[in-house]
């Protein structure tokens, strides 16, 4: 990673954990996110994936609209550090603790193909 991929790393980092706080406070049933970027083919490339406690947290969360509010609030926090998704609905991706426990017995580097 060269040193200018390294500090807007960095950058991408601060920011999601802002927004990883706020949906901690307000989101039921969400529990972190992460992303992950092939920086020769940013911004194309990022991908974040919130994570959920399980399927009927999913479920919930697009019953009442909170994965448009999630995903507006990523796409709005990144626009303030002047990255602009090009896909968000394809870009921000919500999967589940339990869906990873079952597919993948709990390894989430194995599952995000990390």
């Amino acid at each position: 990673m060269r040193k200018s991929d390294k500090k807007l790393d960095n950058q991408i980092c601060k920011t999601l954990t802002n927004v990883c706080e706020t949906a901690l406070e307000h989101i039921f049933g969400f529990q972190w996110l992460t992303h992950r970027v092939n920086y020769q083919h940013f911004p194309a490339s990022l991908i974040v994936t919130c994570v959920f406690t399980d399927q009927s947290d999913l479920d919930r969360i697009q019953l009442n609209h909170e994965d448009s509010s999630l995903r507006n609030l990523i796409v709005e926090a990144l626009v303030d550090i002047d990255i602009r998704l090009d896909k968000p609905e394809q870009q921000i991706v919500f999967d589940s603790e339990e869906a990873c426990e079952v597919s993948h017995q709990g390894n989430w580097e194995r599952r995000l193909g990390s």
